[in-house]
């Protein structure tokens, strides 16, 4: 059977597009990394994106050289800023525990022996003051 498109060619064009799409992953990347970056200022920023817009391929690999080995170090202090306040979040959203809860709370710690019952009755007090 004679076929216009053999498999050498799906093949080819499969993977073209996967570069294209890690083409464009890895823009994006760069380009939201050069916004986000805080110890670059607005002329650096403007630099930095008409080097990608100008010549991409040369800009993108020019900042990976350059400003790559930070590039973690942003992303993930950023993560870790966002962790915080979705605890913060959570932590407000959760309010204050209850005088029971706070009361079996430290009747359990007096149990397995982690206060003692002068402690258990100093803080009994606390809350229930």
């Amino acid at each position: 059977m004679d076929s216009d498109f053999p498999l050498l060619s799906v093949f080819l064009y499969m993977l073209w597009f996967f570069c294209f799409v890690l083409w464009i992953f890895l823009l994006f990347t760069v380009v939201t990394d050069v916004f986000r970056s805080q110890d670059l200022s607005g002329w650096g920023k403007a630099g930095w994106t008409a080097a990608i817009l100008i010549l991409p391929l040369i800009g993108v690999l020019a900042y990976l050289i350059v400003r790559g080995h930070s590039m973690h170090e942003r992303q993930n202090r950023d993560a870790a800023a966002a962790a915080d306040l979705w605890r913060a979040q959570v932590r407000a959203a959760a309010g204050r525990p209850s005088t029971a809860d706070e009361l079996s709370r430290l009747a359990d710690l007096r149990d397995h022996g982690v206060i003692s019952s002068n402690e258990f009755e100093r803080e009994k007090t606390k809350i229930l003051a």
